[in-house]
């Protein structure tokens, strides 16, 4: 079985969308997830040179967080758009900008609903942003559409066997996920792309790269992301104190499997999903 297939397990239960999009803003709004999104700004440049942006190209950042995207984009002379449906994401990204004097238009936008028209920009950017929505197919459905022929579709996406893909499925065992929703892993197999692309896609180009997480030490790794990664912040509140001590013993032991570090200090590598959608 293919690590798609074995992700989407067939599952009866029509799940409330709706209701977990609402949890999951809940979550993404709770703690301050750009204290971690600013340090995965490599990213968002690394994804516009595989991209070839060109300067003067028009380009929308969904899902865009703090916008690390976004500044990359508008490095390189692009007129951008970033858009998040967090309001306070969406600030953070507006004061990066002012600090870089860059010129961006932020927009709060749904990525299963963006307010925009048909075939409006010539590049569409999303890391690791556009893969937590609960309707993968409508998400991907919205960034092919706003996106023009001839165009291209960016994502970098955290991987099923990364450590952030492990990291949520440890996060799993002791809060399970709502029953019949896709894991946002998924965005991170050149299959699940094919299935949500292929059809609109003239070529997919995804290749795995790395991202390096470098932390003091890994209870400052643990005390960060429990503290501002929204997900992590919310598992440990839902739990009593017995089953938060199993879940910190058990990140802890993950992050010890991945660590390369060997002077105390957190060097963790983390598998994502680049590709380049090049819209047909």
């Amino acid at each position: 079985m293919s690590t798609a297939a074995a992700l989407s397990n067939k599952i009866d239960a029509q799940p409330d969308l709706a209701a977990v999009k609402q949890r999951q803003h809940g979550a993404w709004s709770s703690g301050d997830y750009a204290v971690v999104g600013t340090t995965l700004q490599i990213v968002g440049e690394q994804l516009c040179e595989a991209l070839d942006l060109r300067a003067g190209s028009k380009v929308l950042d969904v899902a865009a967080g703090n916008g690390n995207a976004t500044l990359a984009a508008a490095r390189r002379w692009c007129e951008v758009t970033s858009t998040d449906y967090v309001p306070a994401l969406l600030k953070r990204g507006r004061e990066r900008a002012a600090a870089e004097h860059l010129m961006i238009e932020f927009r709060e936008a749904d990525a299963e609903a963006l307010p925009f028209a048909d075939a409006s920009y010539d590049v569409v950017l999303s890391t690791f942003g556009v893969m937590f929505t609960p309707d993968q197919d409508k998400a991907a459905a919205e960034l092919a559409r706003v996106c023009r022929s001839g165009g291209k579709i960016g994502l970098a996406n955290w991987t099923p066997q990364g450590f952030i893909g492990q990291l949520f499925k440890t996060i799993g065992k002791h809060l399970p996920p709502p029953a019949g929703v896709k894991s946002p892993a998924l965005w991170g197999t050149p299959a699940r792309l094919e299935e949500m692309f292929g059809s609109q896609a003239s070529e997919i180009a995804a290749e795995p790269r790395m991202f390096v997480f470098r932390y003091r030490s890994p209870e400052h790794w643990l005390e960060v992301f429990k503290s501002f990664y929204g997900p992590m912040l919310k598992a440990f509140a839902a739990l009593d104190d017995t089953g938060q001590t199993a879940l910190r013993r058990d990140l802890l032991a993950l992050l010890g499997e991945f660590n390369h570090a060997d002077d105390g200090t957190v060097v963790v590598h983390s598998e994502y999903l680049e590709a380049v959608i090049s819209k047909r």
